[in-house]
């Protein structure tokens, strides 16, 4: 996927610019947030250097309804390449970073979901071009609702509030407590901890990231993780497999953090909460102690990652300029939410609506026109789709062909959401755009997607076997846990 300047943002930097900025901001934000993790959920060492480390802590009033001191724990960290208002020019020159200003927009964004029990941790990672409704500020890039709070006055307190707000929103988790990490933070945690060790299938040698391993162990310096975890050149997914890299180092940093070499030596431990506790921000509410005891017993090995569910990475038109986005599958986030909780979700008493369009109103059927077109393998298809809508109801263009293509996409013209969003519900699972197109137009492609419909299909859905007639089994969110010693590619 191709990273591109958020919408919101006004400032044009050459690509030369961008790659620098990138390659010295992604990855550090994201290794810092594993350390604050690390340090958040485990007991003992926290206890024993609390004061030490909640004197350098910031503090803000981060939450929009105040702390709800629920039994299960749901933590936002987030991490952007905003400066600290102590960094002295020497710590500036050490990022590579001191002729940049730095920004707020929260590129690395985790929710940290911790059972009453401490039984284990899940990382549910939010892309940071998740396509999303921000409160006041309509759609935009999920990294942006940061920068819109903090606006106009409304300061970092204003800039979290407005995020945690629009992230309750898409996922529907409360949030219990924030945490924010500054770039100056992974510079000096990663000094304090020394090199880390990771592993790789295959050697890799990326000049986008200057990364160049051999395969096998390599230990690195503060200079290659950066490097490690920053590379999505050659990837199969971009950005997204990046994440894949990021988790992964955050478990062997877990480990090295919990080690003996770290958890017995009290100048390195002093060192790496010194690190951290002077570069992160939370809300008021959030008790180190209690959380570090009610985590006391959790291992690396139960610390599981995720990412919100998808359906794809298109390039849509705003304001005459394409933007790459990660389009949400909210039709699939309550079941996803459901999993990672280990509960059960309400069966559908509606259409599900698709990912793009939660805050539009859905327009009467009767009133939409809608075109469909074939790009699949199969004939026919496009004048079958066409004369199904009709007889749902829908006014119907003249159907047609087009080039073939994978995946089946609805278009809409700009400010149509309303009638896109009626007819996503009958072709579950396609992907969603905005164009130049002058009625809804449905692309079908050769993954077979049809119209159907949705009432039929939740009536025919197979009740629960057992518990809440309401209610069916959430499936399994898929969730990674890497084992000592564990290789990826």
């Amino acid at each position: 996927m191709t990273t591109q300047t958020p919408p919101h943002q006004h400032r044009v930097l050459t690509p030369e610019q961008r790659r620098r900025r990138r390659r010295r901001q992604v990855a550090t934000r994201w290794s810092v947030i594993g350390v604050v993790l690390i340090l958040l959920v485990t007991g003992g060492y926290v206890v024993y250097n609390y004061q030490r480390f909640v004197n350098g802590i910031t503090h803000i009033d981060a939450l929009p309804g105040g702390s709800t001191n629920n039994k299960d724990q749901n933590i936002l960290l987030v991490g952007d390449d905003h400066r600290p208002d102590n960094a002295t020019p020497e710590q500036l020159a050490q990022l590579g970073t001191q002729d940049d200003g730095g920004g707020t927009s929260t590129d690395t964004m985790i929710i940290v979901h911790l059972p009453a029990d401490g039984s284990s941790a899940t990382m549910i990672s939010l892309p940071r071009d998740s396509w999303v409704d921000i409160p006041g500020f309509g759609k935009d890039k999920l990294n942006a609702a940061f920068t819109y709070g903090s606006e106009n006055g409304g300061g970092d307190a204003g800039g979290a509030k407005l995020l945690v707000t629009t992230i309750q929103n898409l996922t529907g988790l409360t949030i219990d407590h924030f945490v924010r990490v500054s770039l100056l933070g992974f510079y000096n945690v990663v000094n304090a901890l020394g090199p880390v060790q990771v592993c790789l299938n295959e050697a890799v040698n990326d000049p986008f990231s200057a990364i160049n391993l051999p395969a096998g162990v390599s230990s690195l310096d503060a200079s290659q993780a950066l490097s490690f975890v920053r590379q999505r050149h050659g990837l199969p997914n971009g950005d997204l497999d990046r994440e894949v890299r990021q988790q992964y180092f955050l478990s062997v940093e877990a480990r090295q953090i919990l080690s003996a070499g770290t958890l017995l030596n009290p100048a390195k431990l002093a060192s790496v909460l010194d690190a951290i506790s002077s570069s992160i921000e939370t809300d008021s509410g959030l008790n180190i102690i209690d959380l570090a005891t009610q985590m006391r017993n959790l291992s690396p090995d139960k610390i599981r990652s995720t990412t919100i569910p998808i359906v794809g990475t298109p390039t849509i038109t705003v304001d005459g300029n394409d933007v790459s986005i990660v389009q949400v599958d909210t039709a699939a986030m309550p079941g996803f939410i459901a999993s990672v909780l280990g509960t059960s979700t309400p069966a559908p008493s509606a259409p599900p609506s698709p990912s793009v369009y939660d805050s539009a109103t859905v327009s009467p059927v009767g009133e939409v026109t809608v075109t469909v077109l074939n790009g699949s393998d199969s004939d026919g298809v496009a004048a079958s789709n066409t004369d199904t809508l009709g007889g749902f109801g829908f006014k119907t263009g003249t159907p047609g062909s087009t080039d073939t293509q994978t995946t089946t996409t609805i278009q809409y013209p700009a400010g149509n959401e309303g009638h896109a969003k009626a007819v996503a519900a009958y072709f579950p699972g396609a992907a969603l755009e905005v164009a130049s197109v002058s009625d809804v137009t449905v692309i079908l492609g050769t993954d077979g997607i049809q119209a159907t419909d949705p009432n039929a299909a939740a009536t025919d859905a197979p009740a629960p076997a057992t518990g809440d007639p309401t209610a069916t089994p959430a499936p399994a969110a898929p969730t990674t846990s890497y084992a000592k010693g564990a290789c990826i590619n």
